[in-house]
């Protein structure tokens, strides 16, 4: 063998297979330690009316009761159902004001290890994009092998954040997932969509958005409630995350509302009385308003 080739085989850069291996065979045998990160928003209650306010046309969240958003839920209970199943960690990150505490500590409640908490007004009035342009700023600080999400928010409704992520970090997608199975580093899905489903394999890290239909997310015991209280929870502003001010918050937004008005009342419904052509007149009031 020629003197440089011998020198290329000892410099020769392991392959992402080849150091798995190696972690498992200084680990006994067993997998390494996943750390997963679950991204949580705090979005006021579906059950309420929600208003926007009146100064800059952004959506009222102090005067509103907050929740977990639901999608979320099955964010996490997925990924305390991975961690179960191949050991690892489970981190929530939540960017909000300070109300979203309540949330954290409910999904830490749920079995989640810690949490960290982007709390800063420079934040408020984030669009989609600086969000995920913060959200990746921190994921880069704490370090993961697997982001996972809800699919999209009940407050907002873009979906777009699991992608914006994707591209941002520079690692794979796999969106709208029913169904996930992870062999490290591959991890499995079935997508969803309106014919059934995709199956779609990517490489960890990567970044995973959920749907409702993946799980049943549990509810915190006693347990868990009084055990969460004594979890860990780094809270970090703007400059501790490395986040340029000048790329968040309502002033330098991509998006905006130009104009809003609130939802007229409801009107009284039309009753159908049967006398005997009760039908007749359901289907006509139904072709009316072009239902059929």
């Amino acid at each position: 063998m020629p003197a440089s080739d011998a020198l290329f085989d000892r410099l020769k850069v392991p392959s992402r297979r080849e150091r798995r291996d190696e972690s498992n065979r200084m680990q006994g045998g067993r997998p390494p330690a996943m750390n997963i990160v679950v991204c949580v928003k705090q979005v006021p209650d579906t059950a309420v009316e929600r208003k926007l306010k009146p100064d800059d046309s952004t959506l009222d969240r102090e005067s509103l009761d907050g929740v977990i958003n639901e999608l979320d839920e099955y964010a996490i209970e997925e990924a305390l159902l991975i961690a179960e199943a191949h050991g690892g960690e489970v981190t929530i990150l939540s960017m909000g004001p300070q109300k979203a505490a309540e949330s954290i500590r409910k999904a830490l409640s749920m079995g989640c290890d810690k949490a960290v908490h982007l709390l800063d007004d420079g934040l408020a009035g984030s669009d989609a994009l600086q969000t995920s342009y913060a959200i990746a700023q921190v994921l880069t600080r704490i370090g993961f092998d697997l982001v996972i999400l809800g699919a999209e928010s009940t407050d907002a409704r873009t979906g777009l954040l699991a992608a914006m992520l994707s591209e941002r970090l520079g690692v794979p997608q796999l969106s709208l997932a029913s169904k996930v199975e992870i062999d490290a580093p591959a991890i499995r899905i079935h997508r969803q969509a309106d014919y059934g489903y995709d199956k779609v394999e990517a490489a960890l890290p990567a970044v995973l958005s959920v749907v409702e239909k993946i799980n049943e997310p549990r509810y915190p015991s006693f347990k868990g409630i009084m055990a969460a209280k004594k979890k860990p929870v780094e809270t970090l502003s703007l400059a501790e995350a490395g986040i340029d001010p000048s790329q968040v918050g309502l002033a330098g937004a991509y998006t905006e509302v130009v104009s809003f008005a609130q939802r007229p009342p409801r009107q009284a419904g039309t009753i159908v009385k049967d006398e005997g052509d009760g039908g007749a007149k359901a289907a006509e009031f139904l072709a009316a308003q072009k239902f059929i």
